[in-house]
């Protein structure tokens, strides 16, 4: 039971970080996007400075909702998946023992041995050993909806800050270059950052993120300039 406390605090965790990776990405290509826009189409810094902040803002709440929303989704699932099975439990004493045997033995484990552990586990946690052997989850330990849309609304803020900062501070000779600059260091960062929590390749991680905002303030950057 320890493990599965243990697997589940991680994936509870794991949540939060990609909710914070998603949202800092989403932060600063929206921002970077407007920013660009609006500067293609007019030098002044105060309208720059609101179309930026504005969206800033939006971003941020707006992902930190959806996370918020998704999240709470998949709780709701959860819980409403553990009330099916305890009926199917009341209405067939034999269900969660030959559902978890069943699922043992698409492992690779032998008849007797597959029931004779689904005889051990329904002894003293029947519902709970059913959940997560079908489902691998843990009852009573639900990812958090509000951790995730924290981690996500913080996120996108800082994120969005890059781009933000950069476009509004440098002189005006340096704006465009100097955002793209800015822009292509964050993405990187959560490139390298996504990489590394999800263990995956860093390079492929950090190519792809840069190559996705260079195209998203080229496109932006024109679509400025047609008004």
């Amino acid at each position: 039971m320890k493990n599965s406390k243990n697997k589940q605090t991680l994936e509870q965790r794991l949540n939060k970080i990609r909710a914070g990776v998603l949202g800092s990405n989403d932060g600063i290509l929206t921002v970077v996007g407007v920013l660009f826009s609006t500067a293609a189409a007019t030098s002044n810094n105060f309208l720059i400075l609101v179309a930026g902040f504005s969206d800033l803002l939006s971003c941020a709440f707006s992902m930190a909702a959806g996370e918020y929303a998704s999240v709470s989704a998949q709780r709701e699932i959860e819980r409403a998946v553990i009330k099916i099975e305890q009926r199917k439990i009341d209405r067939d004493k034999n269900y969660a023992r030959k559902t978890i045997a069943r699922n043992y033995i698409s492992w690779g484990v032998n008849r007797e041995t597959a029931y004779f552990i689904a005889d051990e586990l329904i002894q003293k946690h029947e519902i709970e050993s059913l959940v997560s052997a079908k489902y691998t989850l843990k009852i009573g330990e639900y990812v958090n909806p509000w951790g995730a849309a924290f981690s996500s609304l913080i996120s996108a803020a800082l994120g969005g800050l890059f781009p933000l900062l950069a476009m509004l501070l440098l002189p005006g000779h340096l704006k465009f270059a100097g955002t793209i600059v800015a822009t292509t260091f964050a993405v990187a960062l959560t490139g390298s950052l996504a990489a590394k929590l999800g263990e995956f390749h860093l390079r492929p991680a950090i190519i792809r993120n840069i190559v996705i905002g260079l195209i998203t303030v080229a496109i932006h950057y024109y679509i400025g300039k047609l008004f």
